[in-house]
């Protein structure tokens, strides 16, 4: 058992160890979501909704599987949960907001094979966290995520205004703003004690 706070818990989730800007998890709808913010907005959102449900079900199953002896089936059954709550999110957006789902794109059922998501599921369990902590280290991760769609969607359509030399512009530009972000969120290590 671990006996972190739930708000040391939380910040090291969203600021110090930040999934997307200091471990490179989740980087896929992290450029690729990352253009406007409305989009980002409600990716990191969904994103969000997906860490703490997929959370909380991996601790129960945590739970069941080192009681029967079969730690072993850990991965696989994240890997179900996680699929299974995002095939429910698309459902949802689909049926609430067509625009929204047509904006995500293909980003959405990658939700499924993001490594962010699945890196909350295995982490809470390595670290041995109880269910509240489980929960709030998710949320925290989501909220990190989040964090660092909105501000790279907040640079980018400022970006879109500002002349810029065509060897930068595009994907160049993208990468460099991103490793900018990712040196910044570095002066949060010194946070964690």
């Amino acid at each position: 058992m671990n006996n972190e706070s739930l708000w040391s818990i939380f910040i090291n989730a969203s600021l110090i160890n930040n999934f997307v800007l200091a471990t490179f998890l989740g980087i896929c709808p992290f450029l690729g979501v990352s253009g406007k913010m409305e989009t980002a907005t409600k990716m990191g959102a969904a994103v969000t909704f997906v860490m703490v449900i997929s959370s909380a079900c991996a601790y129960g199953i945590h739970a069941l599987l080192t009681a029967i002896q079969a730690p072993f089936l850990e991965l696989i059954s994240f890997i179900v949960v996680i699929a299974s709550t995002v095939q429910l999110v698309e459902m949802f957006i689909k049926k609430v907001s067509p625009a929204l789902f047509n904006a995500l794109g293909i980003f959405l059922p990658l939700i499924t094979t993001n490594c962010a998501v699945l890196a909350v599921a295995l982490f809470q369990t390595s670290k041995g966290y109880n269910l509240p902590q489980s929960l709030i280290y998710s949320f925290g991760g989501g909220a990190g995520f989040t964090l660092a769609l909105v501000l790279m969607a907040g640079i980018r359509e400022q970006l879109e205004f500002s002349e810029v030399n065509g060897l930068v512009k595009g994907t160049a530009l993208v990468l460099f703003v991103a490793g900018i972000l990712s040196l910044s969120f570095m002066g949060f290590a010194g946070l964690g004690g």
